[in-house]
Formats: C-alpha cells, structure tokens, sequence
C-alpha cells in the first residue's frame, strides 16, 4: 500500500501507538489500514457415498480438482458464502451440515470454512468450473487435487464415514504443505 484509501496521501508501514504489529498509517488523517485474513468457504458436497468435485477454470492452481469454495463477500454469513460458491462454481443447490473443517492458513491470510452438505439437485460447470463430478472414495483424483486444504478434508471425511462420527476439525496449513502442491507460489 502506497497511499491512503481514505485522503490520498502517502502511508508509512510502522507501529502504531499501542499496537504489536505493523500497520499502515496515514499522518495526513489518522487513519491505520488493518488488512485482516480473507474467509474462504465452501462445502464438502455429498451424493449418496460420492463426493462432488469441480476442476478450477481459474488461477490459482487451473485445470485441478477442488471443493466448491471461494472468498467470503460482504454482508453475508459463512453460510450464505458457502451456499453461493457451490452454486456459482457447481450450478448444485446443497443442505448444509455442520462446519466441518476450519483450517488456518496464516502464511498466506486465509481461513477456510467448509460445511458438510448434502447435494440436493443437479449439478453442472459454472464459469468457474471446467467440470463438476461426482466421485467415489477409489476414484479421487488425490495426485491431481488442488490445494492441501482439499486434501485434509476429503481425508478427514472419509475417516469419519467409517465410524459415522462427523466432528468439527481444526488445524493449520503451513508453508511446507502448501508448497507441495503450488510450489513457491
């Protein structure tokens, strides 16, 4: 950030005055810039004993399979953000469950948040999407997965299926997972 969002002026990246972190400030008006982590939510899509995929159309990570997902807008819930991107990136209508995978990214300013849901329709590619499928446990594309996010919580699914227990999961992606599937990127 160069400039104030809210006058125009410079900003400096420094401490402000009882804070523990950088920000950027603006000795024009006062104003501090907080950037906080971005929201991403989504759902875990099931089918009777399949799971819904949909293979990005966009970068990052293109032509690889994922969960319908995407940032968090303004002025919606969790929920709301979760509903939307399944439409939007699978045209497929879901009934929630519960949250079921909250997994920080603090590397890159993410959360995810994905709900368990049931697929309650149809489903075809949005524009976001090259295709949508559903799968089996044996036919996942794990090699072709796009981001370790995906991966965790289609592993803690399939654990939880077994014993038919669905608890929230909490954890954290570091840098080492994620250049696994990106590289540097």
């Amino acid at each position: 950030m160069n400039f104030c969002s809210q006058c125009g002026n410079t900003v400096r990246f420094a401490v402000p005055e009882g804070d523990d972190r950088p920000r950027y400030l603006c000795d024009a008006c006062g104003t501090i810039h907080y950037q906080n982590p971005r929201i991403v939510a989504g759902t875990l899509p099931v089918s009777g004993t399949k799971i819904l995929l949909c293979k990005r159309a966009i970068s990052p990570r293109r032509g690889y399979w994922t969960l319908p997902a995407g940032y968090m807008e303004n002025a919606e819930t969790t929920e709301q953000a979760a509903t939307r991107e399944t439409r939007e990136e699978a045209c497929a209508e879901v009934a929630l469950a519960n949250l079921y995978t909250l997994i920080d990214l603090p590397h890159i300013n993410q959360v995810y948040m994905i709900f368990r849901a049931e697929l309650t329709g149809g489903f075809n590619a949005g524009p976001e999407s090259l295709e949508v499928a559903l799968f089996e446990e044996d036919e996942i594309p794990w090699d072709e997965l796009a981001f370790p996010t995906i991966e965790q919580t289609l592993r803690h699914f399939y654990a939880d299926r077994v014993r038919h227990e669905y608890p929230l999961h909490i954890s954290a992606i570091n840098p080492e997972d994620r250049e696994r599937y990106a590289g540097s990127a």
